[in-house]
């Protein structure tokens, strides 16, 4: 496969936002090597039936993975591309699960050495590899991939439509884009979107039917979308649960201010999908 179209590394002034917000993610290599240690696991005999309880950072976890396998038609022969592949965690789990090769797309460098990292520990390097580059100038060439996923995290691109004319560029016809993401389902108060963009940080929010629009603009047919807004509430809640439960790593690496912030913060997000300002789609397409 060639990949010799220029490398964006170095993030736009749109996506600076974004990696500030994963460099200081609660969920992050370090949290998660000490919850190994913790375990007594030997991190030199790491294995991904291990790591795979600690690093799924969306929503629905293994489960989710598997869905969205299933209905992208996953086989060990496909070449799969993670767009914003953040540390690793689904690119490594449907790789060892399928026999697939994964590659991830991230810009955060934080979040591109953890998963380079964390693959090495479980040595999958020979079906897993990452690339930090945008997502809006994805260093691949048309037609490289049989199918592209994403899991929740397209809510930080800041222009859609590019970024799914990208993902239908670089996937092979009749290759499927599947993916979950955060969306608008009501209007938003003029306060509340700019604390969303300021804080989570959401530049833009799609909607169900844009992101449809969109798929099929770009020349794919939409074989399955699904509103999964209320399960992902529910799952929300067990999630701000779950980050208070890492109190204590977070001052630690951040500081307690940063704690107090992050936990208002995703309080208020829980409360946007509460009030069903907020939702959730996933979506499965084929190129024509």
């Amino acid at each position: 496969m060639a990949m010799n179209r220029p490398v964006r590394t170095r993030p736009t002034a749109q996506c600076l936002e974004v990696v500030a917000f994963y460099d200081a993610h609660p969920i992050n290599e370090d949290q998660i090597l000490a919850a190994l240690r913790r375990r007594g696991v030997a991190l030199e005999r790491l294995t991904e039936d291990v790591l795979q309880e600690h690093d799924q950072d969306h929503f629905g976890g293994i489960a989710a993975n598997d869905i969205l396998a299933a209905q992208a038609q996953i086989e060990p022969r496909h070449h799969v591309l993670d767009v914003c592949s953040g540390m690793g965690g689904p690119a490594r789990y449907l790789a060892q699960r399928i026999g697939c090769r994964v590659t991830g797309l991230d810009v955060t460098r934080s979040r591109y050495e953890s998963a380079v990292r964390l693959t090495q520990l479980t040595k999958l390097e020979h079906l897993v590899d990452f690339k930090l580059a945008d997502a809006l100038h994805m260093p691949f060439e048309e037609a490289s991939f049989d199918v592209v996923i994403g899991q929740e995290a397209w809510c930080h691109v800041p222009d859609k439509a590019r970024l799914i004319a990208e993902c239908a560029r670089v996937v092979k016809p009749s290759g499927a884009i599947a993916f979950t993401d955060i969306l608008r389902r009501a209007p938003l108060e003029a306060a509340k979107m700019q604390r969303l963009q300021r804080a989570m940080p959401f530049p833009t929010l799609e909607t169900f039917d844009g992101y449809a629009a969109l798929l099929a603009q770009n020349g794919c047919l939409v074989t399955h979308r699904e509103d999964v807004s209320e399960h992902w509430a529910q799952i929300l809640v067990q999630r701000l649960a779950m980050y208070r439960r890492l109190e204590a790593d977070t001052v630690g690496k951040f500081g307690a201010e940063h704690y107090r912030l992050w936990d208002e913060t995703y309080a208020f997000f829980v409360a946007l999908f509460r009030e069903n300002k907020l939702g959730g789609g996933r979506f499965v397409a084929r190129k024509r």
